[in-house]
């Protein structure tokens, strides 16, 4: 399945159906983020009920400290 990911096109493997799986396949679950899916914000209590689908576009931002 191929979606769009902050403008790159990314192809994530059919068993990936939500976005809380998404998250987990790219490795950021252990950080603060802000999804929006398809132009809408999503709090992160939606992301396990939240499905994706093929040609969806994503935006993922992360929090990254520093000084």
């Amino acid at each position: 399945m191929e979606i769009t990911v902050n403008g790159d096109v990314l192809t994530v493997k059919e068993d990936i159906t939500n976005i809380e799986e998404l998250v987990q396949e790219l490795h950021l679950e252990k950080k603060s983020l802000i999804v929006e899916h398809n132009q809408t914000i999503l709090k992160k209590d939606k992301h396990k009920e939240t499905a994706i689908s093929e040609g969806d576009k994503l935006e993922i931002v992360h929090f990254v400290g520093g000084g």
